[in-house]
């Protein structure tokens, strides 16, 4: 009966922990969409464009969050600046002279690299020298980072936020639906010989042909087609620079293209054994979904093992 009332108490002190952390993460996510849209009111440059600059800075941050921090931009000192002699927090009017982009987002008529209001009014009046189309603010990206891959990330977070109206997107499904057969090992590393020695770069899923398979978050397509490694394949990225690759399908749902946007738990595909070969090849081995993680930093990106985070989404 004691051990019964203990497990109690502490499912109930975990729920309510849960809990309190989920609400302070919704208070958050609120607090950071009402300042882009304060900035938006000032600027007319859509909330969901600064956002997405701020997701990605986030995701690339060597600096470690303090607790509550709201905004992870942060502008170089040669492009907040410019030419200016001294980097220090300055009126506009003397940055702007010598060619520097901060702005005084707060009204204290001093342009400060390390104030939220200042960082994100000086962002987004950067993006309005452009326009506001969305091609507009793709050129505004491309001059700012000069890196596609990073202005196409910015572009489909922002095409996340403004479609489901929030920042925050982590829901997480596995690949294979409940009530399939399915195996798997964490096969990452492992030597591959087809097309030259090189390494296995993701978790091997073993499951009957036709079996669905699932997108594992919200995400937007990048890729999809085929390869002669992976067969039919698909390639997803989430709002966090992780980029999901899934491999040797069968076939793609009906509808989907490059640029949609799916949620975790659609169905993307079926589990087939295509590849190795030619456009068509398959059966040179059993039918499995190959599922692979990358994750971009902002300079390169690369492969990592995705077999604890299949573990986890399964356990759910």
């Amino acid at each position: 009966m004691i051990l019964k009332c203990l497990g109690l108490i502490l499912t109930t002190f975990f729920l309510l922990t849960t809990i309190a952390h989920a609400e302070e993460n919704v208070d958050i996510d609120q607090e950071k969409i009402t300042l882009y849209k304060q900035i938006e009111a000032i600027t007319f440059i859509p909330w969901y464009y600064l956002a997405a600059i701020n997701r990605y800075e986030a995701n690339i941050s060597d600096n470690n969050a303090v607790e509550n921090q709201r905004i992870f931009i942060s502008i170089p000192e040669e492009k907040w600046y410019g030419l200016t002699p001294e980097k220090v927090p300055a009126d506009e009017n003397v940055i702007s002279l010598f060619g520097g982009i901060g702005k005084d987002g707060n009204g204290d008529n001093m342009a400060d690299p390390t104030n939220e209001y200042d960082i994100l009014y000086s962002m987004a009046m950067y993006l309005q020298q452009y326009g506001y189309t969305k091609q507009d603010i793709r050129t505004a990206l491309w001059n700012y980072y000069h890196r596609e891959l990073t202005v196409l990330s910015i572009m489909n977070y922002a095409n996340l936020f403004n479609t489901y109206q929030k920042v925050s997107l982590d829901e997480t499904a596995f690949p294979i639906p409940k009530g399939y057969n399915y195996s798997y090992r964490n096969t990452w590393g492992d030597a591959r010989g087809f097309g030259g020695r090189r390494i296995h770069e993701g978790t091997d899923i073993f499951a009957g042909y036709g079996t669905p398979v699932r997108a594992t978050t919200f995400g937007v397509i990048e890729l999809k087609g085929w390869n002669k490694y992976g067969g039919w394949r698909i390639g997803i990225r989430d709002i966090y620079n992780r980029y999901h690759y899934y491999a040797h399908l069968n076939g793609f749902a009906d509808g989907l293209e490059i640029g949609d946007i799916v949620e975790a738990g659609q169905t993307i595909g079926s589990v087939g054994s295509s590849g190795y070969g030619p456009p068509g090849t398959s059966g040179k081995f059993p039918p499995h979904l190959h599922y692979g993680l990358y994750k971009d930093d902002g300079k390169s990106e690369w492969s990592f093992d995705p077999y604890p985070h299949l573990k986890r989404w399964e356990r759910k």
